[in-house]
C-alpha cells in the first residue's frame, strides 16, 4: 500500500515476513513513483503496470518481477480519521500486487479495482483488514495452484484489447509488430496509463508464448533465458505448443541488453540512457520526454494523436511493408471493422469468431511462422546455391521477398535472430510451408481495398452522404418553390384572362343596350373611317409643306444663293411676318447665327456683307403691297398652320398621295 501525502511513499507491506521491507531488501526504490504515475491525479481511477528485478539471492537467480497498482483519489475531508501528516486536500492511495508474471493480470485487475474501491469507501485508511483478507485470498490460490489451473492459456489476455490496437493504428499495428521483433528503441506516450501499458502488452503478446517467458525483462543485465534454452529434437504436430516450442518460439525480445517498462517514470531515465541498454519498450505519461524524443527513441508512438514517429532512417526504411504485407493487415483490419461495435469493443457485434481476439492473435501466429520458414528457406537456398542436386523445386523464387528483404536484412542483426538461428533446425521449412500467407504482387482488388479503406478513414463517405442529404433537401425545397410560383403565375394568368373575358362581355353587352360599336376584351374597336381621313389630312399637309420648300430651293438656284446686304432690310420681312413660318427649321437656326454675327460690334470701316441673309427670304420674291395679303401669304399661313397641326398631333404617316405639282397649283389659285 502506496500513500502521497507528502510525496509517493510505501506505508505498508503485507504478506512479507514482520518487521522485513522488500523495497528496501530488493533495492526498489522508485517503487512508490511506478505505482502513483504522473497524472493519475486527472483520473478518479487509474491502474499503472511496472517491472521490478529482484535479485538473486542464494540458489534462487535474478528475475523480473511484474506489479500491477491501483490508484484512487478522495477529499481529505471526506476522512472520518484524518491523520496528522495529511495537510492536502486530496489523498490518494495506491494498491499494489507485485506478482512474478504478468499472465494472469486479467483477473488481478478485476479484483484489485473492487478491493481499492470497498477500501476507499470506509473512509479511514487505517482500516486495513480488508486488504489483508486479499493478500491471503491470492496466496491461498497460488498455493493450491488455481491461478494456474487447468489451460494456461485462460485469461492470460483479459484485458488487451487487440481489436481495439488494430481499430486505431489499422495498417501501422503490422509496423509496429515488426518493429518489436528489430529490437529498437521503443518510445510509447500517452496521457492514461492504463491505455498505455494495455497496448504494450497487447503488442507483446502478440509474439506465441512470449507474455510466459519474460524472466529477463525487467534490466538489460540479465540473460537467463538464452542460458537456459535447448533446441529441441522431438515435435508433435497435433501438440501446438510442441509445435511452437520446435519453430523457435517465442522469439525472445528481451534478452540482454533489452528492457520492458510499460510505466517508466523520469526517475528511471538513466537506465533507458545507460550504455548497456540496447534496446527496450517502455511507456511515460510525462510530456517532457516528447521533447527529447530523438535522444530516447527510434520510434515514438503517440496514442493521444494516433500516430508513429520513425526517427532513424535505417528502421524506416526496413518497416516498409511489401505488397504482400499490406494485403494481409488489411484483410484483418476489414474484419475488425466489419464486425465492431462501440457498446462492447472487445467483441465482434457478430459473435462469430472473424474479427475477435482470438481471430487475430490466429493470424498474427501463422504469419510468424510462415516469416520463420520463409528465412529458413531464404538462408537454405543461399547455402546451397550452386548444388542443383539439393534445389527445392517446389519453392519459386525466393519466398522471404514478400515479408521485404530491407527488413530480413534487419532483422538478422538482432540479438533474438541470432537465439533463434542458434537453438532451431534449419530446414524447418519442411513443417511449415515457406509463403506468404497473402503471396503476390499488386491486383486491383488490392488498390480498390486501399480506396475503400481511405474513404472510411477520411470520413468521405459520411461526407458525401451528408452532403447529398443537404444538395437532396434543398432541390427538394427549390423544386417546391419553383413550382409554387410557377403555379402563383398560371392561376394569376388565368384569373385576369377571366376577368378580361367578364370586361369584354361586360361592354358588350352595354354597347348592345347603348346601339354603339360591340366592344373588345380590351375596350371599345377604334373608328376606322375617322382614322383614315386623319391620316389623309395629316398626309396633304406634310404634302404642301414639302412642296412649298421644293419651290423655294428651286428659286434659289435660278437668282443664286448670294444677296447684297441691302436685301437684310426688305421690307416683306419686316412687314410680313407669315413669310418667316415658311422657312424651313434649319433656316430659322441659321437666321439666329446670322442676326447674332450682325449684332456684334465690329472694327472695319466697310460692314462686311453677310452671307447668310439670303435666308431671311421669302419663299417668293415678288412684290406686294403691305396692305393686301396676297396668295403667298395664304399659303404661307396655312403652311404654317399646317406645321402647328403636326407639332400638335404625332402622325406615323411620313408621305402622302398627292402629286407635289397639284399641291403648288392650289397653293398659287386664288379663292373665287
Amino acid at each position: 500500500m502506496l500513500g502521497k501525502e507528502q510525496g509517493p511513499e510505501v506505508e505498508s507491506w503485507f504478506g512479507a515476513e514482520e518487521g522485513t521491507d522488500p523495497a528496501i531488501d530488493n533495492e526498489w526504490p522508485l517503487l512508490p513513483f511506478m505505482a502513483l504515475s504522473d497524472g493519475a491525479h486527472a483520473a478518479t481511477e487509474d491502474f499503472s503496470y511496472f517491472t521490478l528485478l529482484r535479485p538473486a539471492k542464494g540458489p534462487l537467480p535474478a528475475t523480473s518481477l511484474f506489479g500491477i497498482s491501483c490508484t484512487r483519489q478522495m477529499d481529505a475531508s471526506s476522512l472520518i480519521n484524518r491523520p496528522a501528516e495529511v495537510t492536502r486536500s486530496t489523498v490518494q492511495k495506491a494498491v499494489v500486487v507485485v506478482a512474478e508474471s504478468p499472465q494472469f493480470f486479467g483477473m488481478l485487475r478485476e479484483r484489485l479495482s473492487i478491493v481499492t474501491s470497498a477500501w476507499f469507501a470506509q473512509r479511514d485508511f487505517t482500516e486495513t483488514d480488508i486488504l489483508k483478507r486479499f493478500q491471503e485470498s491470492l496466496k491461498s490460490e497460488a498455493d493450491r495452484g488455481k491461478l494456474g489451473e487447468g489451460d494456461e492459456d485462460r485469461d492470460q489476455y483479459l484485458g488487451m484489447s487487440l481489436r481495439q490496437l488494430v481499430r486505431e493504428f489499422k495498417w501501422q499495428t503490422l509496423v509496429l509488430f515488426k518493429c518489436c521483433l528489430l529490437q529498437p528503441k521503443m518510445l510509447f506516450f500517452g496521457s492514461r496509463c492504463e491505455r498505455l501499458c494495455m497496448m504494450q502488452f497487447s503488442l507483446v503478446s502478440l509474439i506465441p508464448g512470449l507474455i510466459r517467458n519474460l524472466p529477463d525483462c525487467a534490466d538489460p543485465e540479465l540473460n537467463s533465458y538464452e542460458e537456459s534454452l535447448v533446441m529441441p529434437t522431438s515435435l508433435k504436430t497435433s501438440d501446438r505448443n510442441s509445435l511452437l516450442l520446435y519453430m523457435g518460439l517465442p522469439l525472445q525480445i528481451f534478452g540482454k541488453g533489452s528492457l520492458f517498462g510499460p510505466y517508466t517514470p523520469l526517475q528511471q531515465l538513466d537506465v533507458l540512457a545507460d550504455y548497456g541498454t540496447k534496446s527496450y519498450i517502455v511507456g511515460s505519461t510525462n510530456s517532457l520526454l516528447l521533447q527529447q524524443k530523438d535522444r530516447y527513441s527510434d520510434i515514438l508512438i503517440n496514442l493521444d494523436e494516433k500516430c508513429i514517429s520513425v526517427t532513424s532512417s535505417s528502421l524506416r526504411a526496413a518497416l516498409t511493408l511489401s505488397v504482400a504485407d499490406r494485403r494481409w493487415i488489411d484483410f484483418i483490419t476489414q474484419s475488425v471493422n466489419d464486425t465492431w461495435d462501440d457498446a462492447n469493443p472487445g467483441r465482434p457485434k457478430t459473435m462469430g469468431y472473424v474479427g475477435s481476439e482470438e481471430f487475430i492473435r490466429l493470424q498474427f501466429e501463422e504469419y510468424l511462422l510462415s516469416l520463420i520458414s520463409s528465412v529458413k528457406c531464404h538462408n537454405y537456398l543461399i547455402a546451397h546455391a550452386y548444388d542443383p542436386k539439393v534445389m527445392l523445386p517446389q519453392v519459386e523464387g525466393d519466398p522471404s521477398s514478400d515479408f521485404g528483404a530491407d527488413w530480413i536484412e534487419a532483422w538478422k542483426r538482432t540479438e533474438n535472430y541470432r537465439i533463434w538461428e542458434s537453438k532451431t533446425d534449419g530446414q524447418l521449412f519442411d513443417i511449415v510451408e515457406p509463403k506468404h500467407p497473402c503471396a503476390g504482387g499488386l491486383t486491383i482488388d488490392d488498390v480498390q481495398r486501399r480506396l475503400a479503406q481511405q474513404v472510411q478513414e477520411f470520413h468521405l463517405d459520411e461526407r458525401f452522404a451528408v452532403g447529398k442529404e443537404v444538395l437532396g433537401r434543398n432541390f427538394a425545397a427549390g423544386k417546391e418553390k419553383a413550382s409554387t410560383v410557377f403555379n402563383k403565375l398560371y392561376a394569376d394568368m388565368e384569373a385576369l384572362r377571366e376577368s378580361q373575358r367578364r370586361r369584354a362581355e361586360e361592354n358588350r353587352a352595354l354597347a348592345e343596350k347603348s346601339g354603339g360599336t360591340s366592344p373588345n376584351a380590351s375596350g371599345f374597336a377604334p373608328d376606322l373611317t375617322r382614322a383614315q381621313t386623319t391620316v389623309q389630312s395629316v398626309g396633304s399637309k406634310a404634302g404642301a409643306y414639302m412642296s412649298s420648300w421644293a419651290s423655294w430651293a428651286g428659286e434659289k438656284r435660278k437668282v443664286g444663293w448670294g444677296r447684297s446686304s441691302s436685301s437684310a432690310t426688305s421690307p416683306t420681312s419686316k412687314s410680313n411676318p407669315w413669310a418667316r413660318m415658311s422657312i424651313p427649321p434649319k433656316e430659322i437656326v441659321s437666321e439666329k447665327t446670322s442676326v447674332e454675327i450682325a449684332s456684334a460690334p465690329s472694327t472695319l470701316e466697310t460692314p462686311r456683307p453677310r452671307t447668310q441673309e439670303s435666308y431671311q427670304e421669302s419663299i417668293f420674291d415678288a412684290d406686294h403691297s403691305p396692305g393686301t395679303e396676297s396668295t403667298e401669304e395664304l399659303a404661307e399661313r396655312s403652311e404654317a398652320r399646317a406645321s402647328s397641326e403636326l407639332a400638335e398631333e404625332p402622325v406615323s404617316v411620313a408621305t402622302s398621295t398627292v402629286p407635289t405639282h397639284q399641291l403648288v397649283e392650289a397653293t398659287q389659285s386664288p379663292p373665287g
